[in-house]
């Protein structure tokens, strides 16, 4: 089998053997917004097109390739859902190549009925998935913060976080102090101490700029003091009390994540456990194929 993450601006695939073992690996920056004239046909194949010839016909993808912008539009699944739900609510896609399906993402609503929406998240949750009882972050441009339970997603919240980090960065008064310094633990620290004080998350923000306005933050630490203030109101808003969180993403995130969840009185499970590659492998054992 094939499975495929294709997302926003990046692709990867990984060849399967039979019991979900990888023989072969790509990874390209051919994401969906680089696809010109929808020719994701085209790019399929020249990706994966040696690995088509080699006779493999099973082809599985999640991610934003699924979405309106995407080859075909999977309609959302609505929670709870679990892997066998995923599997048999699988989108076929016309290829002459190969058996192709996309895996739908999921949609819930939070408290008061405001749509919450996922895609490609939920493949790499599917692959952690247990009887049990979890809260799982995944951290990125559009955090997810998801509870799983008895082996199905129950609901998630959004928290839209490092595409906030980026704008505020990039284009507000506050980048404008910021310089390109990689992110230090001591200023990030302080952000996130920050969150837990008295006032809202729109007035802190503009303490990065006083701060440093006064000589009491380095433009060297703006950045770092930002995001552990962003991702400090974050993870109070959004985790849950007395409740140990795991944590999928890049390593670089979830260490930020790790030490903001620990400052704020939460524990932190697994790191890194959730896999697309091996959640696609999953769902892919549950096909019922031609």
């Amino acid at each position: 089998m094939i499975a495929v993450d294709w997302g926003t601006s990046s692709f990867r695939a990984w060849r399967l053997a039979a019991d979900g073992a990888v023989l072969d690996a790509r990874e390209a920056p051919r994401g969906i917004l680089f696809v010109k004239d929808g020719k994701f046909a085209e790019t399929l194949r020249t990706e994966i097109g040696d690995w088509l010839a080699a006779g493999e016909r099973h082809v599985v993808m999640s991610g934003m390739i699924g979405s309106r912008q995407g080859w075909v539009e999977a309609p959302y699944l609505p929670c709870p859902a679990g892997l066998p739900d995923l599997a048999m609510a699988l989108v076929r896609v016309p290829f002459s190549d190969a058996d192709l399906r996309l895996v739908p993402g999921l949609t819930c609503t939070d408290a008061a009925g405001v749509p919450e929406v996922m895609r490609g998240e939920e493949t790499q949750v599917a692959s952690t998935l247990t009887e049990g009882a979890s809260v799982i972050c995944l951290p990125g441009s559009h955090s997810k913060w998801v509870r799983a339970r008895a082996g199905r997603i129950i609901d998630f919240a959004t928290c839209f976080a490092g595409e906030m980090f980026a704008a505020l960065r990039s284009a507000t008064i506050l980048g404008r102090m910021m310089t390109d310094a990689p992110i230090e633990f001591a200023p990030f620290d302080r952000g996130v101490a920050r969150s837990g004080e008295p006032g809202h998350l729109l007035h802190h923000l503009f303490g990065v700029r006083t701060l440093g306005l006064m000589g009491r933050l380095a433009d060297a630490d703006s950045a770092a003091y930002l995001s552990g203030l962003l991702i400090g109101h974050e993870i109070r808003a959004a985790m849950p009390r007395d409740t140990e969180v795991d944590l999928i993403g890049t390593d670089a995130l979830c260490t930020l994540y790790a030490r903001a969840i620990a400052a704020c009185d939460g524990r932190v499970g697994a790191v890194n456990a959730g896999s697309a590659q091996r959640g696609l492998a999953m769902i892919g054992e549950r096909v019922r194929w031609d």
